[in-house]
C-alpha cells in the first residue's frame, strides 16, 4: 500500500476508481522511475481488490473495479483455457540460459542457479531453510515458502511439498555457499543481507535483470526479454522433458508434475504438454510398418 499504491492513487475518493482509470494506475506502475515487473503489478491488483472488498463490505463503495474487470476479463477467455508458453518468448533457450550463468555472480547466483536447475517457484526459494538441503544426497526437500509479504507457511498445495534433484555443479556451488551465506533465525538458504527473508522483486531487478541484460536479453525497446523469475521455472519444464539428444532429461509426464509441485498431472500436461519430445515420426512408422507387413 504504502509503497506502491498510495503514490499513484492515495489522493483518489473510492468512487472515483473506474476501470479507465484503473488502467491508468497500472500504466502508471508499467513506466513509473522505478518500473513495477509485470509479477510485481499483478501482486498490486490482488492487493488494491482486497482492500476494495473489504470497503464495498463496510459500504464505503459500491463496486470494486479490480473483481468486476476480472470477470470481464475471465468472459472473454474459453472455459479452461490455458496460454501456450513458446520456448524463445515465454520459456528461455537452452543458448539464452547458458548465457544468463556466464553472468551470475555474488549472491545472485547460488539462487538462480537453483531456480533454473529445480523449478522451484520465488515463494519456495525464499522460503528455503538449509535444514531441507541435503547436500549429501544432492536433493532438496520443499516443506515451506515464503508469501509475497514474507510470512513463512505451508507450500502451496499439498502436492508442492516434495523432493527435487539437485545436478553435481549445483551441489558445490550450494556448498560453497552455504559458508558465505549471511545467518539469521529462520536458518534461510537465500535470505537477505540481514538474514531475513529477501523481498522477491529485489532478486528479480538486482540479480536476474542485470545478468539478463549482460547476457544481451533485451528486445528492442530496451526491457529484458524474461522479466519474471516464473521463467526459469518453464525453462526447468522444458529441460525435463526434451529428449536427452538435445540435451533434456526426457522424463515421463509423471515424474516431471512431482518435481514442479503441480496439484495434479492435467495441469502439467495443459501447461506444457506441447513442449513434449517428439522423434522422427517418419523413421518410427516405416519401423513399425516393417514389422507389421514383413
Amino acid at each position: 500500500m504504502r509503497r506502491h499504491i498510495a503514490p499513484f492513487i492515495g489522493d483518489k475518493r473510492l468512487t472515483e476508481l473506474t476501470l479507465p482509470g484503473l488502467r491508468e494506475f497500472e500504466d502508471a506502475l508499467r513506466t513509473a522511475d522505478e518500473p513495477r515487473s509485470p509479477a510485481l503489478i499483478r501482486g498490486v491488483m490482488v492487493s488494491l481488490g482486497s482492500l476494495l472488498a473489504d470497503a464495498q463490505e463496510r459500504g464505503l463503495v459500491a463496486h470494486n473495479v479490480v473483481r468486476e474487470r476480472r470477470k470481464i476479463k475471465k468472459k472473454g477467455a474459453k472455459p479452461g483455457a490455458r496460454k501456450q508458453l513458446k520456448v524463445g518468448k515465454d520459456i528461455p533457450t537452452p543458448a539464452e540460459v547458458k548465457a544468463v550463468i556466464l553472468h551470475l555472480n555474488g549472491r545472485w547466483k547460488p539462487v538462480l542457479m537453483t531456480a533454473i536447475f529445480t523449478g522451484l517457484r520465488a515463494s519456495e526459494l525464499r522460503g528455503l531453510r538449509w535444514d531441507d538441503v541435503d547436500l549429501k544426497r544432492g536433493e532438496i526437500h520443499v516443506r515451506q515458502r515464503a508469501d509475497k509479504w514474507n510470512a513463512i507457511g505451508a507450500p502451496k498445495s499439498k502436492a508442492g511439498t516434495r523432493t527435487v534433484p539437485l545436478p553435481p555443479t549445483l551441489v558445490s556451488i550450494l556448498r560453497e555457499w552455504k559458508l558465505a551465506c549471511p545467518p539469521g533465525p529462520l536458518g534461510l538458504a537465500f535470505p537477505n543481507k540481514v538474514g531475513g527473508v529477501e523481498d522477491r522483486n529485489y532478486i528479480v531487478t538486482k540479480g536476474l535483470h542485470p545478468a539478463m541484460v549482460k547476457a544481451g536479453l533485451v528486445t528492442k525497446d530496451g526491457k529484458v526479454k524474461y522479466p519474471g523469475l516464473h521463467a526459469l521455472r518453464h525453462f526447468y519444464a522444458s529441460w525435463c522433458l526434451n529428449r536427452k539428444a538435445d540435451g533434456g532429461l526426457e522424463l515421463p509426464l509423471k515424474i516431471v508434475q512431482a518435481r514442479l509441485g503441480h496439484s495434479t498431472i492435467a495441469l502439467t500436461s495443459d501447461v506444457y504438454g506441447h513442449l513434449f519430445p517428439r522423434g522422427d515420426d517418419g523413421a518410427e512408422m516405416a519401423a513399425a510398418e516393417r514389422a507389421i507387413l514383413g
